[in-house]
């Protein structure tokens, strides 16, 4: 499945947060991730993340669709990560 991931938690946990989610999926901008996963990744990730941030005042929210043809992106401006070089 394709998943888009956006953050916004505490400064203390934001390094933390961007190292983990690199292992798993393509850093698109400041607190943006997105990429294909399986479902035991997925499970892995949002367990990670759950034992890093603090639910009172961190904020995750994950996007899913059955593949990464299943919606349209656009972007106006300059792209932070090309990602259409990944194999």
């Amino acid at each position: 499945m394709y998943v888009i991931i956006v953050y916004d938690v505490n400064v203390e946990r934001v390094s933390k947060v961007c190292y983990f989610l690199r292992q798993y999926l393509n850093w698109i901008q400041n607190s943006v991730f997105e990429g294909e996963v399986t479902k035991a990744e997925l499970f892995k990730i949002k367990n990670g993340l759950k034992r890093m941030i603090n639910e009172q005042e961190d904020s995750i929210i994950i996007y899913k669709m059955r593949s990464r043809h299943s919606f349209e992106k656009e972007c106006i401006g300059a792209e932070k990560s090309d990602i259409s070089t990944i194999i």
